[in-house]
């Protein structure tokens, strides 16, 4: 057997299993947002296999070609929305593009799945703004947890979000004006596109990112360590981990990949005394 037949069967074999627990998926538009997970194919549920393999429409934002690749595999009607990324154009109208590929799909009938890289609901757009317009329109709408990079940075770095997690998209940390919790971790997403609305597919304009150490070293000393972590796209890959003072951190340390990660400030540190 190949391997595009025993993926294609174990997701035929998951929607069996579910099936019975659940019953058969209804006919008709509805719309399953879906995540890929970020280990390759290693992160699918049973629920997601389940839905991409049932799909009539199954539209997809990944690039990563060996998980679009392995979605291909599961339903050879999958489709790449990464064609309405283009360079120098406002994000948004590239999301809003996907947004109505996928109301088109449901409202033509279509039992349609939208997969998306990672966690779908996390720091993604056009799928809430999908489910919404879906269920706005009268068809029924989903989306399915799957696993994220912070997910995975939980594993691979040992922390427990339950000691306090602060979470922000870059842009947003500069811009808003987001309190810091010393006592707790932060996370900064997306720092390696800070500032930028358009897509580049080259790389983003990083003269931001000063004011973004900036920012942090108003809140924590200079020498506050500072973890940069990548999760690994392979199975069985390694993950990037590495720490550098705060005051030391630059643009150049960074890939798309990158999430800044600061643990909190020692008690003896919290009244601002460095």
């Amino acid at each position: 057997m190949s391997d595009s037949l025993g993926l294609r069967a174990l997701a035929e074999q998951a929607a069996h299993i579910l099936n019975r627990a659940q019953g058969d998926a209804p006919s008709g538009g509805s719309l399953t947002v879906v995540g890929t997970g970020i280990r390759s194919i290693a992160q699918l549920s049973i629920e997601s296999l389940t839905a991409m393999v049932q799909a009539e429409v199954l539209w997809h934002v990944i690039g990563i070609p060996e998980q679009e690749a392995a979605v291909l595999e599961i339903n050879p009607a999958a489709q790449t929305m990464i064609d309405l990324y283009a360079d120098g154009v406002d994000r948004s109208n590239s999301y809003e593009a996907m947004v109505q590929r996928v109301l088109d799909a449901v409202q033509s009938g279509k039992r349609t799945v939208a997969a998306f890289y990672g966690h779908p609901g996390v720091f993604t757009y056009p799928t809430h703004e999908s489910v919404r317009r879906v269920r706005a329109a009268g068809f029924p709408a989903r989306m399915l947890p799957a696993v994220s990079s912070a997910d995975c940075l939980y594993a691979d770095l040992g922390v427990d979000p339950g000691d306090g997690c602060q979470q922000y998209e870059a842009t947003d940390f500069l811009y808003g004006p987001h309190p810091v919790d010393l006592a707790a971790h932060l996370f900064i997403w997306q720092a390696a596109a800070i500032g930028n609305l358009t897509y580049e597919a080259e790389g983003y304009d990083m003269s931001l990112f000063p004011s973004l150490v900036a920012k942090l070293l108003h809140s924590y000393p200079a020498g506050h360590p500072v973890g940069l972590y990548e999760a690994s796209f392979e199975p069985t890959g390694a993950h990037r981990a590495m720490r550098v003072p705060l005051y030391a951190l630059q643009a150049d340390m960074l890939s798309a990949a990158t999430t800044l990660h600061l643990p909190p400030v020692p008690v003896q540190w919290r009244a601002g005394g460095w």
